[in-house]
């Protein structure tokens, strides 16, 4: 009989009926979670490639429920009444608006299936609503502005002026960088009209990889797009998906060619492939788990990055997220800065919307290169704090969930949400849940 660490809930990946589930170890000593669904059978996921101990050990976060304002009754229970629920536990940091559903690429890995059916752009009246509606659920949250590909339209710029009028301070655009690329003169455009950063889509330095994550080789229009925006001073966070076979060798030069080009690259935010949505990747049966993430960057920056610099979320589950914070050398190397034990990053929503804002939004100081480390002449204390800000280099990753690893109890302390114009915020492993044969709970 394996050893059962816990008991939660979650769903049956072919019909999402909430079971029954059990973290519990297996033979080769990980953990996996464990359910069965009358109906179809027994299920299992690796959600640990690591030892119970260090499992259990993980979890030192701690935090109780923060209950968002405004909630909508839980009468069905988790998951099917987000928006969020009163039974929710976290009032939310980071909010996706979906512009549009248009996309100039067809990613054989999309969460959101973008460029599928009807063309679909968000009014600007309807964009307004619900930046009101995210106002009177808590708010200012970080927003990021979505898709599909966001600077598909034409009025983004105005989307984003719309967001600070209504009193939005933090804006994240979510992009495959191709318009940034190829528009010159686009990049500052963004980032005068009050786009805090880039959040790139950006898996390797390989032409193979995108072949295969994105369907056409891009690595020359990814490079020009962080040049576009380290010329604007915009900043940019990388965001790689990572694949099993794919990619998960070059997590170590992603990283070192993040860190040459700070500051204008805040940081790297790796993103391990989860399967719903479009997603054409078969699912292995050994998951990309945090341990296995950490082992990895600890090998392939041969120790730069060690994977006991890293640490659980605070706000949402431990078991969601890694995080670490790197200081800039002037000699070029890197020193891990400390974290409390129970705060890697922050245990409420307002402390994670401010540690993002602040890590990732710009500096007063210039972000282009001065040799890599920024700007260190300083004549101030003011400018001295600014210019160790532009020295902090951030690596961080989120795992998000499928219907195979689908933890209730993860799920209730989400604080990354969809706005969905009928339902209000939904935790985004909610909104994106997929069955087997591609049924969506929320998503339309």
């Amino acid at each position: 009989m394996p050893e059962v660490l816990s008991m939660t809930k979650s769903v049956c990946p072919v019909c999402l009926k909430v079971v029954q589930a059990k973290r519990a170890v297996g033979e080769d000593g990980f953990v996996y979670l464990q359910k069965t669904c009358p109906e179809h059978g027994d299920f299992s996921a690796l959600i640990w490639e690591g030892s119970a101990q260090d499992y259990l050990n993980w979890n030192d976060a701690g935090g109780g429920k923060d209950t968002p304002p405004n909630p909508l009754p839980a009468e069905r229970g988790c998951p099917y009444d987000c928006g969020l629920c009163e039974d929710h536990e976290r009032p939310g940091c980071c909010v996706l608006l979906e512009l549009t559903n248009r996309c100039n690429l067809r990613c054989p890995v999309c969460f959101a299936s973008a460029g599928e059916g009807e063309p679909k752009d968000l009014s600007l009246e309807e964009i307004a609503r619900q930046y009101d509606m995210l106002m009177e659920r808590g708010g200012p949250f970080n927003i990021q502005l979505s898709g599909g590909e966001p600077t598909l339209r034409e009025d983004l710029p105005e989307i984003a002026a719309l967001g600070r009028e209504k009193g939005f301070t933090f804006f994240q655009l979510n992009t495959n960088g191709l318009r940034l690329a190829e528009e010159p003169g686009y990049a500052r455009k963004l980032k005068d009209a009050g786009v805090s950063c880039v959040f790139l889509q950006f898996d390797g330095l390989r032409d193979e990889t995108y072949q295969t994550l994105r369907g056409r080789p891009l690595l020359k229009q990814k490079l020009a797009a962080v040049e576009r925006c380290a010329d604007a001073d915009l900043p940019v966070v990388l965001v790689p998906t990572v694949a099993p076979g794919v990619n998960d060798g070059e997590l170590g030069d992603i990283l070192n060619f993040a860190i040459e080009r700070m500051p204008c690259v805040r940081g790297v935010h790796f993103q391990p492939v989860s399967y719903f949505g479009r997603c054409g990747l078969p699912a292995p049966s050994r998951r990309l788990t945090i341990p296995r993430m950490l082992r990895l960057i600890e090998e392939q920056t041969e120790g730069r990055m060690k994977a006991s610099d890293f640490g659980g979320g605070g706000a949402e589950s431990p078991y969601c997220s890694f995080h670490a914070s790197y200081l800039r050398q002037e000699d070029g190397s890197l020193k891990a800065l400390p974290r409390r034990r129970g705060q890697c990053c922050c245990v409420k929503s307002k402390d994670a919307r401010d540690f993002v804002s602040r890590q990732w939004g710009a500096s007063r100081l210039k972000l282009k290169r001065k040799g890599g480390a920024g700007m260190t002449e300083t004549s101030s204390l003011d400018a001295f704090l600014e210019s160790v800000h532009l020295r902090t280099f951030a690596v961080s990753g989120m795992l998000f969930q499928d219907a195979y690893t689908l933890d209730l109890e993860r799920l209730r302390r989400c604080y990354i949400c969809e706005v969905d114009s009928a339902r209000g915020m939904v935790p985004f492993c909610a909104y994106n849940l997929t069955a087997v044969d591609g049924r969506a709970l929320y998503r339309t």
